[in-house]
């Protein structure tokens, strides 16, 4: 039985846009107790499409072509209160930032109290279905988690919760845009496992919304591809990815399974080294006190022009590590060397002079960047800082803008008229105006989506190979460091577990928690596909 149908839907872009349509002539359908996935990148037309069956799309987006039947009936105008009948009792939806999705100041048990209460359902009956759906989303001690406040759960956690939340009243149609896409592997795989069961147990539709095919692979029945608002291929999962027809699917898929040619890079100089290394936080007030160990005994060496990246689920340690080097923390013991020399305890004008040579590009390219400057005094600032002049610090600007495959004329722009990735790359050129031995990249390519990230890694690897420098990478996510790793560092609960040549530990790992992170990677067994 069809659940959702959708024929030649059109929803225009307010004028300015960079198209006239977001979403342009779609047409599919899922069925009772199928999952359609929906991928495409960012401004495809996704979220527009899941919005407006939900009916949540704002007036600047209206539907000028087309039709979405529910259950074989139209469903109501956009922003209608016949959805109200609709929403949480037969359509629902998962978002992708889980935490965004709860109310800080109250308690999870009673948020979802709430959803059946707007439903006219008795105090008794309320309690009964929360307890029953916290159990079915597999939640550890179901009625101390309903006490909780969303702040203290994790980030599976709350996912599970939100889950629970769209699941409470039993919908027909379940929408999840992008549920997984901010979770560790580990946690991402949890979750994937558990939409697909309560979709085989209780017959729900699901569209899933995803930009990553490995993904897919866990999850698939069938599977729409959309770029720039329009289908450009659509088929059962598994044939679309045996044989994928379209240039821009075999491109997705290409960026998605991605390994990483290996580079003829010898270990050479020891540029960076931590050795033993403890950092202990004090968290708690006066009165209750504790202390929290978050980097146990790690010990690290960097060579120079080698990446060495850090993976492990959050949580373990990895971005603590990073502040520890990058001397943002003091150490609880242990010791730091550069170049050979202590830097451990280093401070004033040494540290700052140090400074230059260590640089970070974040995770976040939005946040990273100050909105009301433009990006070519952001890239200045540092060699201004260290003593360049400013005709020399704009003309390293424009180098570096050129050198990460932007023009120097966008030195005078700022940041909102650039895409995520080109603001990464910005961020890059940042990161490199002071010619640094290392550079510390956290999580930086994890808010992009896949073919953006596979483009920022090919270019941090053509820069490394140019520029000479030595890089530390952190990620949860596998594939990419598969993709840009010369050495592995394997962290749980704040230890390295398990460290050595990347290639080597991704063919043979020898610790069963690096296993089971190989194991819980999406998509692991997708054959490597070209984009050509």
């Amino acid at each position: 039985m069809t659940v959702l149908t959708i024929n030649g839907l059109s929803v225009a872009l307010p004028s300015g846009g960079d198209r006239a349509l977001a979403v342009e002539g779609v047409s599919l359908s899922v069925a009772k107790g199928e999952t359609l996935c929906l991928v495409g990148e960012s401004g495809s037309g996704k979220s527009v499409i899941a919005q407006a069956v939900m009916g949540m799309l704002p007036p600047q987006l209206p539907i000028t072509a087309g039709s979405i039947a529910f259950d074989g009936a139209p469903l109501p105008a956009q922003r209608s209160d016949a959805f109200l009948r609709l929403r949480s009792v037969r359509m629902a939806m998962i978002f992708q930032d889980a935490s965004a999705s709860l109310d800080p100041l109250r308690r999870v048990g009673d948020q979802l109290e709430e959803i059946a209460e707007v439903h006219g359902i008795d105090r008794a009956a309320r309690k009964r279905k929360v307890a029953e759906i916290l159990q079915a989303v597999r939640l550890p001690d179901p009625a101390k988690l309903a006490r909780a406040y969303p702040h203290q759960l994790s980030g599976g956690q709350a996912q599970r919760v939100v889950i629970a939340a769209a699941l409470l009243l039993d919908p027909e149609l379940l929408i999840a845009d992008e549920p997984t896409t901010a979770l560790d592997v580990t946690t991402q795989a949890e979750i994937l496992a558990l939409i697909d069961d309560l979709r085989r147990e209780r017959g729900t539709a699901v569209l899933f919304i995803t930009h990553d095919f490995g993904v897919v692979s866990d999850i698939a029945d069938r599977v729409v591809v959309l770029r720039q608002g329009e289908i450009v291929e659509t088929g059962a999962a598994k044939t679309l990815l045996a044989d994928p027809q379209h240039p821009y699917t075999r491109t997705l898929l290409a960026a998605a399974t991605a390994r990483g040619a290996p580079r003829d890079t010898e270990r050479s100089d020891v540029v960076m080294a931590a050795q033993n290394i403890h950092l202990t936080y004090g968290l708690g007030g006066l009165f209750n006190r504790r202390e929290v160990e978050a980097v146990k005994d790690v010990s690290l060496t960097l060579h120079r022009g080698r990446t060495t990246a850090v993976v492990g689920e959050s949580g373990s340690g990895k971005s603590s590590l990073a502040r520890c080097l990058l001397r943002l923390e003091e150490v609880t013991s242990g010791t730091i060397t550069f170049e050979g020399r202590d830097i451990t305890h280093l401070h004033g004008a040494e540290m700052q002079a140090l400074r230059k040579r260590i640089q970070v590009v974040l995770q976040d390219p939005f946040g990273a960047l100050n909105p009301r400057r433009t990006i070519g005094s952001a890239i200045a600032e540092g060699p201004i800082i260290h003593g360049a002049s400013k005709a020399e610090a704009r003309a390293k600007a424009e180098e570096l803008l050129d050198l990460v495959g932007l023009t120097p004329q966008a030195f005078d722009r700022h940041p909102h008229e650039f895409s995520g990735g080109q603001r990464q790359r910005i961020c890059i050129a940042r990161a490199l105006a002071l010619d640094p031995d290392v550079l510390i990249a956290d999580e930086s390519v994890s808010a992009l989506d896949v073919s953006i990230q596979a483009q920022i890694l090919d270019l941090f690897r053509e820069l490394q190979a140019r520029l000479g420098f030595t890089m530390l990478f952190i990620t949860h996510d596998l594939r990419v460091a598969a993709a840009i790793a010369d050495d592995l560092l394997v962290m749980q609960n704040g230890r390295a577990v398990e460290q050595g040549d990347a290639a080597e530990i991704f063919a043979n790992p020898q610790q069963p928690y690096t296993q089971a992170l190989l194991a819980a990677a999406p998509g692991k067994d997708l054959p490597e596909v070209s984009a050509a």
